[in-house]
């Protein structure tokens, strides 16, 4: 049970009702985690306007995923583990081996692996990556574009985990066994 209500429409803030219609207009949809914030039409805005921004960033979908998968392992947030799950294989079109690597904190795929290692360092460092894994990650051929791009998306799904965990939000995706390792 959720420890921050998800209103209804009727509940809802007035700014906030077209942020959650246009969710609901691209995804078919409106996530908990988009209703949760929804009570706060400043936090759904800056959580929609990150994302957004991101989405058209240069790591691409499959990446975005992976890291973000990695990170719902970190900080043991089973409702992104769900929702990532489910993105990644519905939408990013990971397969079952690929995301247990992710949530292990790695990647089959040599650049994506340096991208994940990368993102996990810095959740677990909170920031304080020695020069070695900035190293790595640039060395697998990430631009300093990309590096900034890939600490945004553990920032992003760091505050998700932190919102959904603080709330307890009710997982509305199809339930993933967590690693939490």
């Amino acid at each position: 049970m959720n420890r921050i209500a998800i209103l209804n429409a009727e509940q809802t803030p007035v700014a906030s009702l077209p942020l959650l219609d246009a969710v609901h207009k691209q995804l078919g949809v409106v996530p908990n985690l988009m209703k949760l914030l929804g009570a706060s039409p400043a936090a759904l805005e800056g959580y929609l306007s990150l994302n957004g921004a991101l989405a058209k960033g240069s790591l691409g979908a499959k990446t975005g995923e992976r890291i973000a998968l990695a990170i719902a392992e970190v900080n043991a947030c089973g409702y992104c583990l769900a929702a990532h799950t489910y993105l990644g294989q519905h939408v990013a079109h990971l397969d079952q081996a690929e995301m247990t690597a992710n949530r292990r904190g790695g990647s089959a795929d040599g650049k994506a692996d340096a991208a994940v290692r990368f993102a996990v360092g810095v959740a677990q460092r909170r920031g304080h990556v020695e020069d070695a894994a900035l190293h790595a990650v640039k060395a697998a051929g990430y631009s300093d574009a990309q590096v900034l791009e890939i600490v945004l998306h553990v920032a992003l799904n760091t505050l998700t985990n932190y919102v959904n965990e603080v709330a307890r939000t009710e997982i509305d995706f199809p339930a993933a066994t967590p690693l939490f390792n």
